[in-house]
């Protein structure tokens, strides 16, 4: 059976990202330069059966609108629905991302640990590298168990440009000093 997809670009302040959606959900958000984005887009077509046409739907305006708010500071949660092809421990993996939250990190052990699996730390790295859905899948908020900024997707300059606008927005709604999982200090920016 063949699925549509419908592809368009969104700029954003971190560069134009490609999203593709369906009327139920939104499969696909990636920056526009990441490499992997041409193998993502072969395995909707080739595994999960989509046809991809470029387009605008619904569901497309409705993320470009979050993502604006969400850059801008005033949007922390999205409801843009998602449709997501993925095996069980992918879709597992996804789900506790986005019960991480705003303005918060996870090491990659920390997440294994809270889905019962203490030992799958790597196989939680390997599902977070094959999220399709950067930002609203909030991958950008694993880091290294150290603190440190491991492996994204999008590169570390965006990485860090996500933690931190993240940080700054949620800082200034707090009336308590804010620890910024990077630099380890409390901040009020």
């Amino acid at each position: 059976m063949i699925r549509l997809l419908l592809r368009d670009t969104i700029e954003t302040q971190l560069g134009p990202m490609i999203a593709m959606a369906s009327g139920e959900g939104l499969s696909l958000l990636e920056f526009a330069d990441r490499p992997a984005l041409a193998s993502e887009v072969d395995e909707l077509q080739r595994r999960y059966g989509y046809m991809i046409e470029p387009g605008r739907n619904a569901v497309l305006d409705q993320i470009e609108s979050e993502l604006a708010a969400y850059f801008a500071g005033e949007l922390t949660v999205f409801e843009t629905p998602l449709v997501l092809p993925g095996n069980v421990f992918q879709n597992e993996v996804w789900e506790r991302l986005r019960e991480i939250p705003y303005g918060q990190t996870r090491s990659y052990g920390g997440m294994a640990r809270a889905m019962g699996r203490p030992n799958a730390s790597r196989a939680v790295g390997a599902a977070n590298g094959q999220n399709r859905v950067a930002i609203v899948v909030p991958c950008h908020r694993v880091i290294g168990a150290d603190g440190s900024l491991t492996g994204y997707g999008g590169g570390q300059r965006r990485k860090r440009f996500l933690i931190d606008l993240e940080h700054r927005t949620f800082a200034a709604t707090a009336t308590r000093p804010a620890f910024h999982p990077i630099t380890a200090q409390g901040s009020l920016f």
